[in-house]
């Protein structure tokens, strides 16, 4: 019998929904079979004139409506960003089977982030200012912009009063908006979270910022499907994606007292640091993602022997791939060959403030179904890096923890320590 005082129960963390809008499939069973396949979601840019720019090529979600998810009058109010996360909280909080209607909204809070916000409202309202002056500006056009605006009009849309917030940590965005929603239900002010994270920047201006600073892939316009392979030795650069990862998190207690028909995976450790290095780089040798690495497990109270599989951040760049390889190698010693080390990136592409969200998922579904996701082109190995990539093939394993990192420039770094659930 629970009883309702029961703090271990209240300290502990379970993932009960989840909302995939991604490149390979909307909605959590089509994006979990096209990972266990080995889909590959990267194109042809489809929804702006590519032909200026360096890199042509996306993981774009081509089949997005949003009138599926939201009234038109307001889709229209919202930039493509929030209208992913929207959508996203929208598939969690009816996969979680949770009755808001029944629930004190008071304690189900938000913590929804992106890594740029809505960009293409901006460019948008731009064009106008300079074409057409600011009388013809939008009322809408700052609400639409900005990054909270994802988390505020979820909660606006599920009348959730909790606490809300929006972290904004580069590519480590989603993994930071998870974390910090842990901690909110580890120490007790809210019963569920709906965290994660989007992102809508398939735009000129990120795209040409990003091509400027030697970051995108350029070499595979002609060949998409091959462009994001990381930890390959001809690996050139990340490949954009967009959408958002969403999950529905609850104390255990709640969980249980309302017989939630899914308990995906329990989350038991979130560690976050800053390289303090450089706006772009890693700091050599994955000092501090190593660390970060650490002090997520430290926090799970169980120690590197215990993890059988990292969900990495793995982005197709010559730097992050060197760099994430040698502070696995440090946090695992002996063990990091033998431990199996995989990247969605390699399908998705890469979703920037969403790519920490859609990664947890990821994880939590490979720790239920005992299968892990593979890192597909990857063809040649790269002296250096030599661990156990999942190459091209998914494949059958039980797993009892992992974990999952996410990289963000400015030095940000943020872990989750996930484990298989047992009751």
């Amino acid at each position: 019998m629970i009883e309702k005082g029961d703090d271990k129960l209240k300290n502990r963390v379970v993932i009960t929904g989840i909302g995939a809008v991604t490149p390979i499939g909307i909605g959590k069973d089509n994006f979990w079979q096209a990972l266990i396949d080995g889909k590959n979601g990267i194109k042809k840019i489809s929804r702006i004139d590519p032909s200026d720019l360096p890199s042509q090529i996306a993981g774009e979600i081509p089949d997005f409506n949003p009138d599926d998810f939201i009234d038109k009058k307001e889709a229209k109010r919202m930039d493509r960003y929030t209208q992913f996360a929207v959508a996203a909280a929208d598939l969690a909080i009816i996969d979680s089977e949770i009755d808001l209607e029944s629930e004190n909204l008071d304690r189900i809070g938000t913590f929804v982030g992106t890594g740029i916000g809505g960009i293409e409202t901006m460019h948008n309202q731009y064009e106008k200012l300079f074409d057409k002056g600011p009388s013809k500006i939008s009322p809408f056009f700052v609400p639409m912009m900005i990054p909270n605006m994802a988390a505020g009009q979820i909660t606006i849309l599920h009348h959730l009063h909790g606490p809300s917030s929006c972290t904004v940590t580069a590519c480590a965005t989603g993994t930071n908006c998870i974390g910090d929603a842990f901690r909110v239900l580890q120490r007790g002010d809210a019963d569920v979270m709906v965290a994660g994270g989007t992102e809508a920047s398939i735009s000129p201006a990120p795209i040409a910022g990003f091509c400027a600073m030697k970051a995108l892939c350029t070499d595979h316009n002609d060949d998409p499907e091959h462009a994001s392979r990381p930890f390959d030795k001809n690996r050139s650069g990340f490949v954009m994606g967009e959408g958002s990862g969403i999950v529905v998190l609850e104390t255990l207690e709640h969980a249980l007292k309302r017989s939630a028909p899914h308990i995906y995976a329990e989350i038991i450790g979130y560690g976050s640091n800053s390289d303090a290095y450089h706006m772009t780089s890693p700091a050599p040798h994955g000092e501090f993602q190593s660390k970060c690495m650490q002090l997520a497990i430290n926090d799970s109270g169980l120690t590197a022997d215990d993890i059988d599989y990292v969900n990495a951040h793995g982005t197709s760049t010559s730097m992050n791939d060197a760099g994430e390889t040698e502070a696995i190698k440090v946090v695992f010693g002996a063990r990091a060959k033998s431990i199996a080390v995989s990247s969605i990136k390699s399908m998705t592409g890469h979703l920037l403030g969403a790519a920490g969200g859609i990664e947890c998922i990821a994880t939590a579904l490979s720790l239920q179904n005992g299968i892990l996701p593979p890192t597909i082109n990857y063809e040649t190995p790269d002296e250096g890096l030599d661990l156990d990539y999942v190459p091209n093939k998914s494949r059958e394993q039980k797993i009892r923890a992992a974990i999952s990192n996410s990289f963000g420039f400015g030095g940000h770094n943020a872990c989750l320590v996930l484990k298989k659930y047992e009751g």
